[in-house]
């Protein structure tokens, strides 16, 4: 049987880094918003889906007037986000009832393909984890105050959203205390002792955060259109 797929997006970025006064998961990007780009893409990949998006409150009206202007209507849960993004995450776990697989995804990586959404559910049904990853492509050394080394690039992944778990799983390791070192879901249900299963991502899937990754995502999009 199979079994229920979640999907958890999380967007309470700021805009800062990509000097923006607007949140950067509402900035346009080939004429829609950054967010809805990410949210259809979960759609397209399956009207069944059940999503949970989550905002800081001050954000809700902002993404209402989005669903409006862009007639956007899919069934999405609305949850507020926390102070960090563990908190955010474990937020929108809260409205999840039940068993079934979660794929927790950044708000502002709208290249994501249907086909990475379909593996990591896949593998995660399988592993209980399947988290996107992706090659290093330039070398990379470690500092440590005035001197630096070389470091064998093939020993090390990017590691990218999104990460897909078994939902009691990854609420259950949710229940832990926070601390700096989780920095991301991998590392809360790694923490809390279960093995990280990583499957190969896409070096389109990439994260908005500073201004020349807008330009790319844009020529990336674009391109598809072609």
């Amino acid at each position: 049987m199979d079994q229920k797929e979640y999907a958890l997006i999380v967007a309470g970025g700021k805009g800062t880094r990509i000097n923006s006064k607007l949140p950067k998961q509402f900035l346009a990007l080939n004429g829609k918003p950054i967010l809805l780009h990410t949210i259809e893409a979960f759609f397209n990949y399956s009207e069944k889906i059940s999503l949970v998006l989550v905002l800081p409150q001050d954000d809700f009206g902002i993404w209402q007037s989005i669903c409006k202007e862009f007639k956007f209507n899919k069934p999405i849960i609305l949850q507020t986000g926390g102070d960090t993004r563990f908190q955010s995450v474990k937020n929108g776990l809260d409205k999840m009832e039940g068993e079934g697989l979660v794929a927790i995804h950044d708000g502002v990586r709208p290249l994501v393909s249907s086909d990475l959404i379909g593996a990591s559910f896949r593998l995660a049904a399988v592993h209980g984890s399947a988290v996107a990853a992706v090659r290093l492509k330039e070398s990379i050394r470690i500092t440590d105050q005035d001197t630096t080394k070389a470091v064998d690039r093939s020993k090390f992944r990017l590691i990218q959203t999104p990460q897909t778990f078994d939902l009691q799983l990854i609420k259950n390791a949710h229940q832990a205390k926070e601390d700096a070192s989780l920095t991301d879901d991998a590392s809360v249900a790694e923490k809390a002792g279960h093995k990280i299963s990583l499957f190969e991502g896409s070096y389109e899937n990439i994260k908005i955060t500073t201004p020349e990754d807008l330009v790319v995502a844009e020529a990336l999009m674009k391109s598809k259109l072609v």
